[in-house]
Protein backbone atom coordinates (compact mmCIF):
# COMPACT_ATOMS: atom_id res chain seq x y z
CA UNK A 1 0.00 0.00 0.00
CA UNK A 2 3.15 2.08 0.34
CA UNK A 3 4.69 1.91 -3.44
CA UNK A 4 4.80 4.44 -6.03
CA UNK A 5 5.68 8.65 -5.61
CA UNK A 6 9.15 8.71 -5.15
CA UNK A 7 10.04 8.41 -8.92
CA UNK A 8 8.18 12.00 -9.62
CA UNK A 9 9.29 13.49 -6.33
CA UNK A 10 13.17 12.39 -6.24
CA UNK A 11 14.56 12.95 -2.55
CA UNK A 12 12.07 15.60 -1.28
CA UNK A 13 9.34 14.71 1.14
CA UNK A 14 6.63 12.92 0.14
CA UNK A 15 4.04 12.87 2.17
CA UNK A 16 4.25 9.36 3.71
CA UNK A 17 6.76 10.49 6.67
CA UNK A 18 3.28 12.09 8.35
CA UNK A 19 1.60 8.86 8.43
CA UNK A 20 1.03 6.60 11.31
CA UNK A 21 3.29 3.36 11.70
CA UNK A 22 -0.21 1.67 11.35
CA UNK A 23 -0.32 2.54 7.65
CA UNK A 24 2.23 0.05 6.94
CA UNK A 25 0.86 -2.94 9.10
CA UNK A 26 -2.81 -3.18 7.99
CA UNK A 27 -3.70 -6.79 6.73
CA UNK A 28 -6.39 -7.20 4.08
CA UNK A 29 -8.44 -10.00 6.05
CA UNK A 30 -11.29 -9.45 3.05
CA UNK A 31 -8.76 -10.65 0.30
CA UNK A 32 -6.94 -13.00 1.70
CA UNK A 33 -10.62 -14.72 2.15
CA UNK A 34 -10.77 -14.56 -1.70
CA UNK A 35 -7.40 -16.54 -2.29
CA UNK A 36 -8.16 -20.41 -2.54
CA UNK A 37 -6.58 -23.11 -0.11
CA UNK A 38 -3.51 -23.65 -1.90
CA UNK A 39 -0.57 -24.33 -0.03
CA UNK A 40 1.13 -24.96 -3.55
CA UNK A 41 0.03 -21.06 -4.48
CA UNK A 42 2.69 -18.42 -4.96
CA UNK A 43 1.38 -14.84 -4.05
CA UNK A 44 2.92 -11.71 -5.72
CA UNK A 45 1.99 -8.34 -3.62
CA UNK A 46 2.90 -4.86 -4.39
CA UNK A 47 3.06 -2.76 -2.04
CA UNK A 48 3.14 -5.68 1.01
CA UNK A 49 4.13 -2.76 4.11
CA UNK A 50 5.14 -4.92 7.32
CA UNK A 51 3.97 -8.52 5.46
CA UNK A 52 0.76 -8.48 7.58
CA UNK A 53 -1.05 -9.80 4.63
CA UNK A 54 0.91 -12.53 3.49
CA UNK A 55 1.88 -13.31 6.75
CA UNK A 56 -1.68 -14.50 7.06
CA UNK A 57 -2.24 -15.89 4.03
CA UNK A 58 0.63 -18.05 5.06
CA UNK A 59 -0.92 -19.19 8.16
CA UNK A 60 -4.18 -19.70 6.69
CA UNK A 61 -2.46 -21.75 4.10
CA UNK A 62 -3.79 -19.59 1.37
CA UNK A 63 0.07 -19.62 -0.46
CA UNK A 64 3.18 -21.62 0.14
CA UNK A 65 5.06 -18.74 -1.27
CA UNK A 66 4.35 -15.38 -0.82
CA UNK A 67 6.46 -12.47 -2.62
CA UNK A 68 6.20 -8.92 -1.42
CA UNK A 69 7.45 -5.66 -3.21
CA UNK A 70 8.13 -2.50 -0.73
CA UNK A 71 9.01 1.00 -1.56
CA UNK A 72 10.59 1.77 2.18
CA UNK A 73 13.04 -0.02 3.80
CA UNK A 74 12.19 -0.34 6.90
CA UNK A 75 8.72 -1.35 6.35
CA UNK A 76 10.50 -4.18 3.90
CA UNK A 77 12.57 -5.20 6.45
CA UNK A 78 9.73 -6.19 8.98
CA UNK A 79 8.23 -8.20 6.11
CA UNK A 80 11.34 -10.44 5.48
CA UNK A 81 10.28 -11.61 8.68
CA UNK A 82 7.00 -13.10 7.91
CA UNK A 83 7.28 -13.32 3.90
CA UNK A 84 8.54 -15.60 1.86
CA UNK A 85 10.80 -12.94 -0.26
CA UNK A 86 10.59 -9.31 -0.07
CA UNK A 87 12.05 -6.58 -3.06
CA UNK A 88 13.06 -3.75 -1.81
CA UNK A 89 12.14 -0.90 -4.72
CA UNK A 90 10.15 1.41 -6.66
CA UNK A 91 7.77 -0.55 -8.78
CA UNK A 92 7.70 1.68 -11.94
CA UNK A 93 11.40 1.44 -12.01
CA UNK A 94 12.23 -2.14 -11.29
CA UNK A 95 13.20 -4.66 -13.70
CA UNK A 96 10.73 -7.48 -12.44
CA UNK A 97 12.86 -10.82 -11.99
CA UNK A 98 10.22 -13.44 -12.43
CA UNK A 99 9.00 -15.74 -14.81
CA UNK A 100 6.11 -15.30 -17.16
CA UNK A 101 3.18 -16.67 -15.28
CA UNK A 102 5.28 -17.63 -12.05
CA UNK A 103 2.27 -16.87 -9.85
CA UNK A 104 -1.10 -17.55 -9.03
CA UNK A 105 -2.52 -14.23 -7.52
CA UNK A 106 -1.71 -10.83 -7.39
CA UNK A 107 -2.86 -8.44 -4.84
CA UNK A 108 -2.67 -4.33 -4.97
CA UNK A 109 -3.85 -3.12 -2.00
CA UNK A 110 -4.42 0.90 -1.87
CA UNK A 111 -1.54 1.29 -4.19
CA UNK A 112 -1.93 2.36 -7.88
CA UNK A 113 -3.25 5.40 -6.89
CA UNK A 114 0.10 6.58 -5.79
CA UNK A 115 1.80 5.81 -9.08
CA UNK A 116 2.78 8.15 -11.76
CA UNK A 117 1.19 5.09 -14.56
CA UNK A 118 0.11 2.30 -12.62
CA UNK A 119 -1.67 1.58 -16.36
CA UNK A 120 1.71 0.27 -17.36
CA UNK A 121 2.30 -1.30 -14.21
CA UNK A 122 -0.90 -3.44 -14.40
CA UNK A 123 0.32 -4.37 -17.57
CA UNK A 124 3.65 -5.16 -16.38
CA UNK A 125 2.53 -7.65 -13.56
CA UNK A 126 0.01 -9.52 -15.66
CA UNK A 127 2.60 -10.97 -17.58
CA UNK A 128 3.62 -12.72 -14.89
CA UNK A 129 0.49 -13.73 -13.36
CA UNK A 130 -0.52 -17.38 -14.67
CA UNK A 131 -3.97 -17.46 -17.24
CA UNK A 132 -6.71 -18.00 -14.62
CA UNK A 133 -4.62 -16.19 -11.70
CA UNK A 134 -6.31 -14.21 -9.35
CA UNK A 135 -5.96 -10.14 -8.90
CA UNK A 136 -7.27 -8.82 -5.96
CA UNK A 137 -6.94 -4.91 -6.32
CA UNK A 138 -8.45 -1.58 -4.51
CA UNK A 139 -8.15 1.83 -4.31
CA UNK A 140 -10.32 4.85 -3.04
CA UNK A 141 -13.14 6.05 -5.14
CA UNK A 142 -13.43 9.69 -6.55
CA UNK A 143 -16.91 9.45 -7.24
CA UNK A 144 -18.23 9.30 -3.56
CA UNK A 145 -20.93 11.52 -3.07
CA UNK A 146 -18.84 13.05 -0.24
CA UNK A 147 -16.09 13.95 -2.67
CA UNK A 148 -18.63 15.41 -4.80
CA UNK A 149 -19.79 17.24 -2.45
CA UNK A 150 -16.19 18.68 -1.87
CA UNK A 151 -15.90 19.44 -5.49
CA UNK A 152 -19.13 21.14 -5.82
CA UNK A 153 -18.16 22.88 -3.13
CA UNK A 154 -14.69 23.98 -4.43
CA UNK A 155 -12.59 22.09 -2.15
CA UNK A 156 -10.37 19.34 -2.56
CA UNK A 157 -8.91 18.69 1.30
CA UNK A 158 -5.93 16.67 1.42
CA UNK A 159 -5.35 14.83 4.04
CA UNK A 160 -2.79 11.89 5.62
CA UNK A 161 -5.16 9.29 4.29
CA UNK A 162 -8.21 8.13 2.12
CA UNK A 163 -9.68 9.69 -0.83
CA UNK A 164 -8.30 13.09 -0.24
CA UNK A 165 -4.82 11.83 0.98
CA UNK A 166 -1.96 14.38 -0.15
CA UNK A 167 0.78 11.26 -1.57
CA UNK A 168 -2.27 10.40 -4.38
CA UNK A 169 -1.25 10.79 -8.22
CA UNK A 170 -4.41 9.18 -9.58
CA UNK A 171 -7.83 9.22 -9.06
CA UNK A 172 -10.25 6.08 -10.11
CA UNK A 173 -14.09 5.53 -10.22
CA UNK A 174 -15.15 1.99 -10.10
CA UNK A 175 -15.45 1.90 -13.43
CA UNK A 176 -12.49 3.71 -14.78
CA UNK A 177 -10.62 0.96 -12.41
CA UNK A 178 -12.18 -2.37 -13.70
CA UNK A 179 -11.13 -0.66 -17.22
CA UNK A 180 -7.27 -0.52 -16.25
CA UNK A 181 -7.50 -4.08 -15.62
CA UNK A 182 -9.47 -5.36 -18.36
CA UNK A 183 -7.33 -3.31 -20.67
CA UNK A 184 -4.01 -5.47 -19.24
CA UNK A 185 -6.08 -8.52 -19.81
CA UNK A 186 -8.04 -9.64 -16.90
CA UNK A 187 -11.70 -10.33 -16.50
CA UNK A 188 -13.32 -8.52 -14.09
CA UNK A 189 -15.47 -10.99 -11.65
CA UNK A 190 -16.81 -8.57 -9.06
CA UNK A 191 -16.82 -5.30 -8.13
CA UNK A 192 -17.76 -3.77 -4.66
CA UNK A 193 -17.22 -1.59 -2.07
CA UNK A 194 -14.12 -2.66 0.44
CA UNK A 195 -16.53 -1.81 3.46
CA UNK A 196 -19.80 -3.62 2.92
CA UNK A 197 -22.63 -1.12 2.63
CA UNK A 198 -25.17 -0.62 5.90
CA UNK A 199 -28.45 -1.68 5.15
CA UNK A 200 -30.25 0.66 3.99
CA UNK A 201 -27.06 1.47 1.48
CA UNK A 202 -27.55 -2.20 0.81
CA UNK A 203 -31.41 -1.96 0.39
CA UNK A 204 -30.75 1.08 -2.33
CA UNK A 205 -28.41 -0.79 -4.40
CA UNK A 206 -30.88 -3.64 -4.65
CA UNK A 207 -33.38 -1.47 -6.03
CA UNK A 208 -31.21 0.43 -8.11
CA UNK A 209 -29.82 -2.54 -9.21
CA UNK A 210 -26.42 -1.40 -8.41
CA UNK A 211 -26.67 1.92 -10.82
CA UNK A 212 -25.97 4.41 -8.19
CA UNK A 213 -23.32 1.97 -6.20
CA UNK A 214 -20.75 4.30 -7.49
CA UNK A 215 -21.79 7.31 -5.19
CA UNK A 216 -21.64 5.22 -1.87
CA UNK A 217 -18.85 3.34 -2.19
CA UNK A 218 -15.72 4.97 0.28
CA UNK A 219 -13.01 2.62 -1.41
CA UNK A 220 -13.25 -0.02 -4.64
CA UNK A 221 -12.30 -3.41 -4.77
CA UNK A 222 -12.41 -5.65 -7.58
CA UNK A 223 -11.51 -9.04 -7.93
CA UNK A 224 -10.47 -10.77 -11.78
CA UNK A 225 -8.34 -13.53 -13.32
CA UNK A 226 -5.98 -13.50 -15.89
CA UNK A 227 -7.47 -14.47 -19.29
Amino acid sequence: MTIGVMSALGSKQTGYEAKAASYFDRARVDFVRRLPIDVTASVLEIGCGTGATGALALANRRAGRYVGVELFPAAADAARQVLSEVHVGNVEQMQFPWQPAEFDAVILSEVLEHLADPWDVVRRLAHHVRPGGMMLASSPNVSHWRVLRELAAGRFPLADQGVFDRTHMRWFTPSTFAEMFHAAGFSIDRVRPVTPFAPRTALLSRLTRGRLDHLFMVQIAIEGRRR
